[in-house]
């Protein structure tokens, strides 16, 4: 369906002035966010995403609703591993929780620019060249495999080659610097530590944006329902941060429940000419494998690591 550049334009203008809202008014100041806080804004835009999704239903049809409230719901859950490695790098920068948000809303307006570019790019190629469709479902499907076999490793971020780069090619204070991701020291420009981690997150949103955005392509190829569903899933990126973080370590079941998605969405794209996946029972299924690994992460919860003896000192 032909989406009208008036609602293109209404909708981008809207997302504008929330992000104005959050950062001119509510965060202002900079400050660590309380979990109260993030889980009242978290439901916020849970709530705006499920209004737009009323809408969606109401004026395009209940299958665009499905669409954008399937493709919704799986943005949102690949966002959670998403937050896990957002949690590992302010941890290995030991990012003060006061500049946090900084670096989030800036990292996702970043993100909200790289979406874009890729999903316009991959409706086209659609478009153009449909048996990419078989390329992207491919990819998925050897990006659950992958995902799954190295749930339980951690990168080494602060040896990590993005970081490597900029340190060689630009001088890097050793501390921070207040919330400032650039200082000048004797007329010459330094970057903080505050702007690797901001580097890092962008990074890993593009990362996570290559496996999430052909993902939402096995449920719909519109332009619109695409773009929209992963804006309304990062918007309340930020809050479920804050209010996950301290907690996510305790999904350790949510990788494998996240790669059984990707495979499942995978395989829904190469099968597309042979059974055409109902958008219900994908959005059944997405529901059925998220909330059952967190379900099974708290049900079984890791076991504690035992710390090695220490070694008996001769007699």
């Amino acid at each position: 369906m032909e989406t009208s550049i008036w609602l293109w334009l209404g909708f981008t203008g809207f997302v504008l002035v929330l992000l104005a809202f959050d950062l001119g008014l509510l965060h202002r100041r900079q400050r660590e966010i309380g979990i109260r806080e993030s889980l009242i804004l978290s439901g916020f835009y849970i709530a705006l995403a499920a209004i737009f999704a009323a809408g969606i239903f109401h004026f395009r049809g209940d299958q665009a609703g499905l669409e954008f409230t399937t493709g919704y719901l799986i943005e949102k859950s690949l966002s959670l591993d998403n937050i896990f490695v957002i949690a590992l790098i302010f941890t290995a920068f030991a990012v003060p929780p006061q500049y946090q948000h900084r670096v989030l809303f800036w990292g996702i307006l970043g993100a909200l620019v790289m979406r874009a570019i890729l999903i316009f790019a991959g409706t086209t190629l659609i478009m153009e060249f449909r048996w990419i469709i078989y390329v992207f479902g491919a990819f998925l499907i050897f990006t659950g495999i992958k995902m799954a076999l190295t749930a339980d490793k951690e990168p080494d971020l602060r040896d990590n080659p993005v970081v490597r780069f900029i340190r060689r090619h630009f001088r890097v204070t050793e501390g921070y610097e207040g919330a400032h991701f650039f200082t000048r020291r004797n007329g010459l420009l330094f970057v903080t530590p505050l702007f690797l981690a901001l580097v890092l997150v962008e990074v890993t949103d593009l990362i996570f944006a290559v496996d999430s955005i052909p993902a939402i392509f096995a449920i719909t190829t519109d332009p619109f329902i695409v773009y929209t569903s992963n804006v309304f899933a990062i918007l309340g990126l930020r809050a479920l941060y804050f209010a996950l973080a301290g907690i996510i370590r305790r999904f350790h079941y949510l990788k494998y429940g996240l790669s059984l998605t990707l495979v499942f969405v995978g395989a829904k794209m190469v099968l597309v000419d042979i059974w055409k996946v109902p958008t219900v029972l994908a959005l059944a299924v997405t529901v059925a494998l998220i909330a059952g690994s967190i379900v099974l992460s708290l049900l079984r919860p890791r076991a504690p690591a035992v710390p090695a003896p220490a070694d008996t000192p001769a007699a």
